[in-house]
């Protein structure tokens, strides 16, 4: 496990001060030796030398003065040592005084970075409005770290607030002349005196117009997706699939399918209305890029929701290009009437926008396997009598 900077910073200022203190005392040693063996050792030794030849009568002195050398390097060599332990019991206490200390301070310096930190963890695409604000210090490296941090949220809180007043813009300019169109076009459809190729020439619009709604919602619902959520709930993830299979037609008229379904009950964390388009947007996917008479199979436990259905061969090389946006498999890219390739890309970017992991591999027997994990609430979502919590059903 990585130390945190505190730690690096209090194992520094404690190796810092270790090393100098043993700096010290080794030349604090070195320095009193040499000044013992020139004050004590020296100065005998010239005694001696000057009482070698002495009177009879001061015989017992001179024999005391040969003695006394070793006798003053065995006392300077003592003191030498006890010193030398006194020094370094020392040391070690200060070293831990100093080392405890050291975080102290270091803790106290990086408390703004803490704040700094908090911030930028608690900020979402809700409350950019916030800042860190940092008062009342010097203009050292935090506050400047600070105030740019707070410099870019600004920037950010406008450009989110431009791209919610885009997509609202977008939704309405894009949505109205194709509205107008469409009404238009069954109109002329009820006229009595339309002639037939009026009439096929209106149903052919009326298609091409249907596909250009497809597409424009497809494109405002990947964008407004890929936003962080504003707002999550517990819910049941087996109300939510079955909300979302009441509102398909799991019959066809070109390429009818038969859908298996296994249920349990599981209760992630999420917005109910996005889950139920991402499982609406894999479940369309799972019947119209199928074969005729058809299978699909969708799961729901524990491990999360699987959609498997069959249909024609996929390259396992492509499957995770099916997840970008107008991907479709390399024998299918003109068919535009079939979907503007959307579909998946709207799954991932709900998913993602969830804190999820969505991934498909291919079937040997053709189709696709995609499977969806979602996190799970921090509080279990039913009380002692196994309530559970209502999800929109239609």
């Amino acid at each position: 496990m990585r130390l945190g900077l505190r730690m690096r910073l209090t194992l520094l200022y404690g190796v810092l001060f270790f090393v100098a203190g043993s700096t010290l005392v080794w030349f604090t040693y070195l320095l009193t030796a040499k000044a013992l063996n020139q004050r004590f050792l020296t100065g005998s030794q010239k005694i001696i030398e000057e009482a070698e030849d002495p009177p009879p009568q001061q015989a017992l002195t001179g024999l005391r003065l040969r003695t006394q050398p070793q006798d003053v390097e065995a006392r300077a060599t003592g003191v030498l040592d006890e010193m030398l332990r006194s020094s370094l019991l020392i040391m070690v206490l200060v070293g831990i005084v100093a080392t405890v200390v050291g975080y102290l301070i270091a803790d106290r310096a990086l408390r703004p970075l803490d704040r700094v930190t908090e911030t930028a963890q608690r900020l979402s695409e809700g409350n950019l409005h916030e800042r860190i604000a940092l008062r009342g210090r010097p203009r050292d490296e935090i506050k400047r770290l600070a105030d740019t941090f707070d410099a870019m949220l600004d920037r950010l809180h406008r450009v989110f607030e431009a791209q919610r007043r885009f997509i609202a813009n977008a939704s309405h300019e894009l949505r109205t002349p194709l509205a107008i169109n469409r009404t238009v076009l069954e109109v002329s459809l009820e006229e009595p005196e339309a002639s037939p190729d009026l009439k096929a020439l209106a149903r052919a619009l009326l298609g091409t117009n249907a596909r250009h709604e497809r597409l424009i919602e497809g494109l405002l619902l990947l964008a407004q997706s890929e936003q962080e959520l504003t707002s999550r709930r517990p819910l049941e993830l087996d109300q939510v699939v079955r909300a979302a299979l009441d509102q398909l037609d799991p019959v066809p008229r070109n390429r009818p399918v038969t859908i298996h379904r296994d249920l349990s009950p599981v209760t992630v964390d999420g917005d109910p209305l996005l889950l139920e388009r991402a499982v609406c947007n894999l479940v369309e996917n799972a019947i119209k890029y199928n074969v005729r008479d058809g299978q699909v199979w969708i799961s729901c436990d524990r491990g999360g929701l699987v959609v498997e259905n069959t249909g024609q061969s996929v390259p396992p090389y492509e499957v995770a290009d099916l997840f970008e946006p107008f991907r479709r498999l390399q024998g299918d890219r003109v068919r535009s009437a079939r979907g503007a390739g959307l579909g998946l890309s709207i799954v991932r970017a709900i998913v993602d926008a969830h804190g999820g992991t969505v991934g498909a591999t291919a079937r040997p027997e053709g189709g696709l396997r995609v499977a969806i994990a979602l996190p799970v609430p921090a509080t279990p979502s039913t009380d002692s009598g196994g309530t559970r919590i209502p999800v929109r059903t239609g």
